[in-house]
């Protein structure tokens, strides 16, 4: 679909056309100008006559501004610009002035249900009109951006998209944060809800389920992923220079060795692999910093990966990189505050163990990662905790002098080159769940926001090893299986760590003779499935069957997405049904091409639909064997039965050969349904293992079918020896 047609498929009714990008128009233009060279002002000229007359066209009057000319263009452009400036900029202001009349109300609210619901909707409401004047924003800026591109592709004498998209970038309706349209909108939600704020209690358990998980989410749809989750957590506020903000600058520099030990740790998941950083939030040369460290565990074999931090000021850094710190200083110093034995003997530990795994490995300044943090929590609170990192970036701390360790972070100050930093396409969201007791399963808007489609979970996401992978490809062995998707190919170029990607420009015959097309060897050749947009060579549907976009039968099958639901969800997500509402799944009724294997169960069909979750099913290694374990079992009651229908045939005397036979006849189809059912099912399963294929793993009607059919052959087998018996009695 050609981009004209896009916009104006997207115009907002209450909008209406005139209000966005003449898109048509300035592409006619071009059109005109591409077509031949026309005539424009005269550049070389540098020199002009109040006196004499201004330049005249092919009929020699004077040149109108309606000719058309370069300059038309470039006039037009600039017209258009600040129509949508004017226009956003107008929008907000009246939202503003809507939130400053919900507000008003929210204050002198009189707990009642009726008003409450009232407010909640006129909330709703302002939410909506952000969200679509958020849309708006984008429709026009990639709108520009195109015919920009289009212009400097048909007249290449006078391109000018550098310089335009540069003056967007300093226009308020891009570079506008109206973070504060968040921020007011979470305190209407939270007033309503009438959050109270959590005593921490000194004794509570300390025995949960903590669950985290990393997803990816598109630029796009960040706003979208707040407002559903403010609707249900308040936002952290940030103290900030120009007041509160629902976002704060956050560093965190990595230590590793030459060897890049720690990244290789890391990255295998080895047990016991460490994470040493450096963290301080706000701009500005640290006061405050927090050295943390992070230590893997398989929670797979029951233990729980730990993070610990400790906190020093901004000029102590250099003390714990000498393992010069005064520890016991600071203990005594801290038992006189107040600490307990216990917390100061741990606060010590802790402090040794860091300083001489920095002095052990030789660990220096690595890598640094910098983004903007909104947090959602409740205070004291930790059940639901979510985290949302916008304006990513990795910047390499290699290439400049230590001085004996003195220095451990790049001076802000200074201009970095195009190899010593990456700036990450997405956005990522991270869930914390502490699950227990009767919050043993995520509340239900969180498995909405993850089932909405705007969340891709990356299985093991660390900007730390994306960092190291990409700013420092010499030194590294091995990179993430991550780094082969597709969304993240242009960025990664750009920051000249190109030589970890597969080439995208083979020929048929290197294709043809090449093992692996769109992803890396080895491990990344593996997972290549949990990719959330998909290689070079192969997009998500093709490569993520059963938890992205919508996998290759569904293609096949040319499954409508106005089967997910009306343009109400598809546009701002499940988040403003009635929270009295039933939400129900909806059944699958696909029926199945046959009766006997493990697909053929309505339960087991995979989500084909066009929105699907993002998410990634958990698995462990125990999974395989018992796969493997279930296969055995099934095959040998098959052979068991076979075994019984053989030594029916062979000690039947003869004059109940017929029976015998009928018996053996009868058992035989069954032992060997046995054993095709049982490897069928095991392949099935390692196939939804290995893909990590969310829903059922198991099969509830071949077991049914031929346990069944086993129970009627027995049976049958009982009645006539029965029969028999009887027969014998009345002849005797």
């Amino acid at each position: 679909m050609k981009y004209g047609e896009h916009l104006l498929q997207n115009i907002a009714i209450e909008y209406g056309q005139q209000s966005y990008l003449n898109y048509s128009y300035l592409d006619a233009i071009i059109r005109t100008l591409s077509r031949k060279g026309l005539s424009s002002a005269d550049e070389a000229n540098r020199q002009v006559s109040l006196t004499a007359p201004p330049p005249t066209n092919a009929k020699g009057i004077p040149q109108q501004s309606n000719d058309i000319t370069e300059e038309a263009f470039f006039s037009y452009m600039d017209s258009e610009l600040t129509k949508v400036e004017k226009f956003t900029l107008e929008k907000v202001t009246e939202l503003r002035r809507k939130l400053d009349q919900v507000e008003s109300k929210v204050k002198g609210n009189v707990v009642s249900p009726e008003k409450t619901i009232a407010l909640k909707n006129r909330a709703d409401g302002i939410a909506r009109l952000f969200l679509t004047l958020e849309k708006y924003v984008n429709i026009n800026f990639m709108g520009f951006h195109k015919i920009l591109k289009k212009h400097d592709k048909h007249c290449p004498a006078n391109p000018c998209k550098t310089f335009y998209v540069s003056r967007m970038q300093s226009q308020a309706w891009v570079r506008g944060d109206y973070s504060d349209v968040v921020v007011r909108l979470s305190g209407i939600y939270s007033s309503l809800r009438n959050d109270q704020v959590v005593k921490e209690k000194a004794d509570a358990s300390q025995s949960f389920l903590r669950s985290t998980t990393k997803y990816w989410v598109k630029t796009e749809d960040v706003s979208r992923v707040k407002y559903a989750v403010l609707r249900n957590l308040p936002v952290f506020l940030q103290k900030t220079s120009t007041g509160e903000s629902d976002s704060q600058l956050t560093n965190s520099v990595y230590l590793d060795n030459d060897q890049l030990e720690l990244y290789h740790g890391r990255l295998d998941k080895s047990p016991g692999a460490l994470a040493l950083r450096l963290r301080w939030y706000g701009t500005g040369e640290p006061s405050v910093v927090f050295a943390e460290r992070k230590t893997h565990r398989d929670n797979w074999i029951g233990e729980v990966s730990v993070k610990e931090r400790f906190m020093i000021k901004g000029d102590e850094v250099e003390q714990v990189m000498n393992d010069r710190y005064p520890i016991e200083e600071k203990k005594t110093e801290m038992l006189r505050n107040g600490k307990t034995t216990d917390e100061s003997d741990d606060w010590e530990a802790l402090v040794r163990e860091v300083t001489q795994v920095i002095s052990s490995k030789q660990l220096v300044p690595t890598m640094r990662t910098q983004y903007m943090r909104t947090a959602f929590q409740i205070p004291f609170d930790a059940t639901v905790r979510i985290s949302l990192d916008t304006n990513l970036c990795m910047i390499s701390e290699r290439g400049y002098d230590l001085k004996g360790k003195t220095v451990w972070h790049r001076d802000s100050n200074l201009t970095l080159a195009r190899d010593e930093i990456t700036r990450f396409p997405h956005a990522v969201l991270e869930v914390k769940l502490e699950l227990k007791g009767e919050n043993a399963s995520p509340p239900l808007w969180v498995t909405e926001l993850q089932n909405s489609g705007m969340l891709y979970e990356v299985h093991k996401f660390s900007k730390f090893i994306h960092g190291c992978s990409i700013m420092l490809p010499e030194d590294v062995r091995a990179v993430p299986y991550w780094v082969d998707d597709a969304s993240l190919r242009e960025s990664i170029m750009a920051s000249g760590g190109g030589r970890i990607l597969v080439r995208d420009d083979l020929t048929d015959k290197e294709k043809k003779q090449s093992k692996f097309r769109g992803v890396g060897p080895g491990a990344n050749e593996v997972f290549d499935h949990l990719l959330p947009f998909g290689d070079v060579e192969n997009d998500r549907t093709l490569t993520a069957e059963g938890r992205t976009a919508s996998s290759r039968k569904a293609l096949n099958e040319g499954i409508s997405a106005q089967s997910n639901g009306g343009s109400a969800s598809r546009k701002y997500g499940n988040y403003f049904h009635d929270e009295n509402e039933d939400v129900t799944s909806v059944s699958d009724d696909r029926t199945c091409a046959g009766w006997l294997f493990s697909f053929c169960s309505p339960d087991n069909h995979e989500n084909l639909s066009i929105v699907t979750p993002t998410s990634v099913q958990k698995v462990e290694p125990k999974i395989f064997l018992a796969n493997e374990r279930t296969f055995l079992h099934w095959l040998h009651a098959g052979v068991t039965l076979y075994t019984i229908s053989t030594g029916i045939f062979l000690f039947a005397s003869d004059e109940d050969a017929s029976w015998a036979v009928w018996y053996a006849m009868a058992m035989l189809p069954v032992a060997l349904g046995f054993c095709i059912y049982a490897l069928h099912t095991f392949l099935w399963r390692s196939r939804m293992i290995k893909n990590r294929i969310p829903g059922r793993w198991d099969d509830p009607r071949g077991p049914m079918i031929l346990g069944s059919s086993l129970v009627v052959i027995l049976s049958t087998i009982l009645a006539t020896q029965l029969y028999e018996i009887r027969i014998t009695l009345m002849q005797r």
